[in-house]
């Protein structure tokens, strides 16, 4: 699903030209479709119909607040991997009851925000953070909800760093250990067991693995259940791929109802997903303009105003991404697409027919809409860029452009280095 097109030469996103976006804006920046957002969360619930589920989008991908408060407004739930993010989802009116609290590394002060928020459960990562919760807790005189997280050691097939249910990641507990813990979590007086969890990697392109994890986790459910120890939620976790290239992932409802069709007679059980790129990752464009063109013996490069501080993915995990020229009828030209940043790893393409648009002109590039701005950074003094919501003929902005005069404000210099 897409709602950015050529319309007479022209890039839309929505009914609106991006170009119109640019000059009252600036670039780079990065222009998000609302209706695409709704597009594919409800396709989620479309293919979950009939199945006890809950949607709880993953706040990484995108945090932005207008992006929250929409998705919230449709119903969804949330998946949080820091206070900040548990901040987001409240400020955007979200229900911190249907947000779960993943991530390896939860501090004292998030674990007590979270409880006190009333979250619908924590995913634990460790025996460490099982007793850090549980100490929180008994502080609080309260019961924290907890989910362990299980490594099923299920290979998704995905790029190394986005692959999170192997025996070697950082990520869960050993599926083999796993009632050992759960024993263990009933006989604390601060934890109450709800729930599983399980999250075998990104951008998944087929549902073989997600079938094969859901497997091996209604397994172990069933020896809980043997152990006395109930589960009432069963969360999956994320990871449907999208389209950046040539891939062909499932649909979003293929992939719901391959989920669904696994836990067939499991109506005890209420199936949580994390789904963040499948919803925003091709719901944004990062729109950025062409500054000079260079070549050498060895090949040509197009220089625009957007750099690896405002897209990381291909300098980080070498990711595709399409470029479009916005306005069409330019050549194309073999190239790489490059930013100002002072590092050779600072490109956007590299080696392939991209837009030969002359300098002033604007290019788009392609499924930005997730781990884009959230992944952004300021690295050589450069501020942030605007974020744009698409509303059919209208638009905001729901970020505005940094200045270097904010980036500095926080900043000081001691008295003893006054001239």
């Amino acid at each position: 699903m897409t709602r950015f097109e050529h319309r007479n030469g022209e890039l839309h996103a929505e009914d609106v030209p991006v170009s119109r976006i640019a000059e009252e804006v600036g670039t780079p920046c990065y222009v998000y479709s609302l209706a695409a957002l709704r597009d594919h969360y409800r396709a989620y619930k479309k293919g979950f119909a009939g199945t006890r589920h809950l949607i709880c989008y993953s706040v990484k991908a995108n945090s932005n607040l207008a992006v929250l408060r929409a998705l919230a407004n449709e119903g969804s739930g949330f998946d949080v991997v820091s206070g900040g993010e548990l901040a987001r989802v409240i400020r955007a009116g979200g229900d911190p009851g249907q947000t779960v609290f993943s991530g390896v590394g939860k501090r004292p002060d998030e674990i007590r925000a979270a409880i006190e928020a009333g979250i619908l459960m924590f995913n634990v990562e460790s025996p460490a953070e099982l007793d850090r919760i549980n100490a929180v807790a008994l502080e609080l005189g309260k019961r924290a909800p907890v989910a362990l997280r299980i490594n099923p050691d299920v290979d998704p097939k995905t790029h190394p760093y986005i692959s999170t249910g192997l025996k070697t990641a950082k990520f869960g507990i050993p599926i083999e250990r796993a009632l050992e813990d759960y024993l263990r979590a009933r006989g604390m007086e601060g934890i109450e067991i709800v729930g599983a969890d399980c999250h075998i990697g990104s951008q998944l392109t087929s549902s073989d693995p997600f079938v094969e994890a859901v497997g091996r986790m209604t397994r172990l459910i069933d020896r809980l259940d043997e152990a006395g120890i109930p589960i009432r939620f069963l969360d999956m976790g994320g990871g449907l791929g999208i389209v950046y290239d040539d891939e062909k992932p499932p649909s979003h409802t293929e992939y719901a109802r391959a989920l669904a069709g696994a836990l067939e007679g499991r109506e005890n059980l209420t199936l949580l997903i994390e789904p963040g790129r499948s919803i925003a990752g091709n719901a944004g464009i990062l729109l950025t303009e062409v500054l000079y063109h260079k070549g050498n013996d060895e090949k040509n490069f197009v220089v625009v105003d957007a750099a690896m501080n405002d897209l990381a993915r291909p300098s980080l995990y070498g990711s595709f991404h399409g470029v479009v020229p916005v306005r069409q009828g330019c050549d194309e030209i073999q190239a790489d697409v490059v930013g100002p940043i002072c590092e050779t790893g600072d490109f956007i393409a590299r080696d392939r027919p991209v837009p030969a648009a002359a300098s002033g002109d604007l290019i788009a590039v392609l499924s930005a809409g997730a781990y884009g701005f959230t992944m952004a950074s300021n690295y050589n003094t450069r501020p942030r860029g605007a974020e744009v919501l698409v509303d059919g003929v209208r638009y905001d902005v729901v970020r505005r452009r940094e200045t270097v005069d904010q980036l500095l404000e926080l900043e000081s210099v001691p008295a003893g280095l006054e001239r």
